[in-house]
């Protein structure tokens, strides 16, 4: 029985891996809003080290459109602006000497439909890494059986699996749900 509980406690954990990873990529997705976590992936030379952009600079959002970002050493203006404009972004910085401004422009409609589409795919792959959480769980349970659990033991133990799927599968669900209404609000 302790056997069972390990293969569903792992499932759980691989599950809610997939949850995890669904939410970074969901936050990484721009939606016209300002978000600080779109910077999360840009890294500046640092005293010949690469680091994360959140570790040599403040990083806040002073109204719905900008994200401000002010460097700790004055040095660090050229390399953060560079940083930006090498990034994925498509978001060109704008520098005042004090503080850099990101201005967030509005999203075209076309633009809005695609970035939903890629919610969606973010949210079907999440689902998939559940799944086979999911078909692991079972397979593990049925190789249990064979080694001597029990039918009865074996038939609760898959429907528990279920359970938590269902629960997992509800979650993505409400993440992509709360994310394509955030993408597609104007």
């Amino acid at each position: 029985m302790a056997e069972v509980k390990q293969i569903i406690s792992a499932s759980e954990n691989k599950m809610n891996g997939a949850i995890e990873h669904l939410d970074e990529a969901l936050a990484h997705i721009r939606a016209g809003k300002a978000n600080p976590r779109i910077l999360d992936g840009i890294y500046v030379e640092y005293y010949g080290s690469s680091v994360p952009l959140s570790n040599v600079a403040n990083i806040s959002t002073p109204d719905a459109k900008t994200i401000a970002i002010t460097p700790w050493e004055k040095s660090m203006f050229r390399e953060i602006e560079k940083a930006i404009i090498n990034s994925e972004l498509g978001i060109m910085p704008e520098n005042n000497g004090e503080i850099i401004r990101i201005g967030i422009p509005p999203l075209t409609e076309d633009r809005r439909k695609s970035l939903a589409k890629q919610a969606k795919a973010e949210a079907e792959t999440a689902k998939v890494s559940i799944r086979n959480a999911r078909r692991d769980a079972n397979e593990a349970i049925k190789k249990a059986q064979k080694d001597g659990l029990a039918e009865d033991s074996a038939k609760d133990a898959e429907s528990d699996v279920q359970k938590v799927h269902d629960k997992y599968i509800k979650k993505v669900d409400e993440l992509y749900a709360a994310k394509e209404k955030e993408i597609l609000t104007v």
